[in-house]
């Protein structure tokens, strides 16, 4: 009897252990989340932004919350280079993960140019376009400005923006009588309304920002590209009636405000169909600040030089990513990357081929999710001019070879959107920096580490084999033409 009654007690607690281990395990079937699908991608690409102009970098006048705040949900990567300190080249590297000299890209196009960029060259908006995505662009191209060059003709579905630098226009402030033609918004490959004046200007931030939006609601039940390409804080600076005079910067600081606003909009139309988690968002810029502009200008933050040099003033750039629950909040990140490692990092992200040419960017997902112990580039080259090799770099060590380029340094800045004068072909000498210890680039210690410039000079030797350098008149092996339009 009394074994009988401890069967049954025995029995009882072992069916009640079965049921809730039942109940667990279906508990946990039920809520276990569904794969995750392949992310929309945000891209901003922002216009002559230096380092130091996001108040989360240190900049003063005027605060950039909606940044801010992103950077508070996502990582800051502070180690972060454009391709090349000048428009078109930057760009042509951000969209094809290529340096911009391997694809025959140079400086910054003007309207008449019969260049831009090969339309068989793959850009981010093909690759991923083949992996059922909807790709569009608002904002500025710059890659070339005849039909054939235009973004429809480069993976893009929808383009709506301005082809080039909206200071190739009749009121360009360094010519009385201007040569350029009038400028136009593009619509897909139609001319849309000519932008005439400062007025017509003011609207370049809010009417790409409408598309943008525009663009995710169309969107929202498929897996999207979205790339953004602000126009400002380029030269001219113009800032709408709702923010102009606002901030304690000038002009300048009212257009840095108005950017953050259209961050902030866009990022709440994610939320508000109930996209945010499943969309990463990178926001960073083409090249540093056009310093002799003056109080027109920006701040490399504290880094030397600005546009159009190769020091870490003109190709350093502010770096934020967010991907709520993937890519870890409030992290600084100081790993050296580039905007060429974007393509390849969103290709692997979505599953996507890489381009069949041969491309220099490297993936990072691994280090983007979190993963710290990874260092996906230890080098990088910086050219500019048509294919002068100027400097490379490897860790933290920095090597400038003897080369003429820009210096805003001794030269009086601009005023009230009038540019200062600064010399083109400054001889800058030979010189070794240590970038963690002096980021600044100040304190040559060339003669100090023998081993080091050897080093760095295998590296630079075998850029040139690869894609030239015309300060050593010689020609790269594996360099790309750029596309051209054959005159009639």
């Amino acid at each position: 009897m009394i074994f009988h009654k401890m069967s049954l007690k025995m029995l009882r607690l072992v069916s009640a252990a079965v049921l809730c281990l039942g109940f667990y395990l279906l508990t946990a079937f039920q809520s276990e989340k569904p794969p995750a699908k392949t992310p929309n991608i945000v891209l901003f690409f922002i216009d002559d932004l230096g380092y130091g102009d996001l108040s989360v970098n240190g900049a003063l006048g005027y605060t950039t919350p909606n940044l801010d705040k992103m950077a508070f949900e996502g990582t800051r990567f502070t180690n972060f280079m454009a391709a090349q300190a000048v428009c078109s080249a930057s760009r042509a590297a951000l969209l094809t993960g290529c340096y911009p000299n391997r694809l025959g890209i140079s400086g910054a196009f003007g309207p008449s140019s019969p260049i831009g960029l090969n339309p068989e060259e793959e850009t981010i908006a093909e690759l991923v376009k083949a992996q059922g995505y909807a790709t569009g662009i608002f904002g500025k191209w710059h890659l070339g400005s005849q039909e054939q060059f235009l973004p429809l003709q480069q993976g893009f579905d929808e383009y709506y923006g301005v082809p080039y630098s909206h200071d190739m226009w009749p009121l360009h402030p360094w010519q009385e009588t201007s040569k350029y033609p009038p400028l136009h918004w593009i619509d897909g490959n139609k001319q849309g309304k000519e932008i005439k004046t400062l007025d017509d200007a003011s609207e370049l931030t809010p009417v790409i920002t409408e598309h943008a939006i525009s663009f995710i609601r169309k969107n929202k039940s498929k897996p999207f590209f979205l790339y953004v390409p602000h126009p400002l804080p380029h030269v001219p600076l113009a800032a709408s009636a709702k923010f102009k005079g606002k901030s304690g910067r000038g002009i300048f600081g009212d257009v840095m405000m108005e950017l953050d606003w259209s961050v902030g909009e866009i990022m709440k139309e994610l939320k508000t169909q109930g996209l945010d988690k499943n969309t990463l968002v990178i926001f960073t810029s083409d090249n540093g600040p056009w310093l002799n502009y003056g109080d027109h200008a920006g701040s490399a933050g504290g880094f030397r030089e600005g546009k159009g040099t190769s020091f870490e003033g003109g190709q350093r750039e502010p770096c934020i990513m967010r991907w709520p629950g993937v890519v870890p909040a409030g992290r600084v990140s100081n790993k050296l990357l580039s905007t060429i490692d974007i393509l390849p990092t969103i290709a692997k992200l979505t599953g996507a081929k890489l381009p069949k040419a041969k491309i220099d960017g490297i993936e990072f997902v691994n280090l983007l999710k979190g993963d710290d112990s990874t260092t996906p580039r230890e080098s990088f080259l910086y050219y500019y001019r048509q294919n002068n090799l100027e400097a490379v770099r490897k860790n933290d060590w920095k090597l400038i070879f003897e080369h003429p380029g820009r210096t805003y340094e001794g030269s009086l800045p601009g005023k009230n959107g009038q540019p200062g004068l600064i010399p083109e072909d400054h001889l800058f000498p030979k010189a070794l920096y240590h970038l963690t210890r002096d980021p600044g680039e100040r304190n040559n210690v060339l003669e100090q580490n023998p081993e080091i410039i050897t080093e760095l000079e295998k590296i630079a030797e075998a850029a040139r084999e690869d894609l030239g350098d015309d300060l050593q008149q010689k020609k790269g092996k594996n360099v790309r033409v750029a596309g051209r339009v054959e005159k009639k």
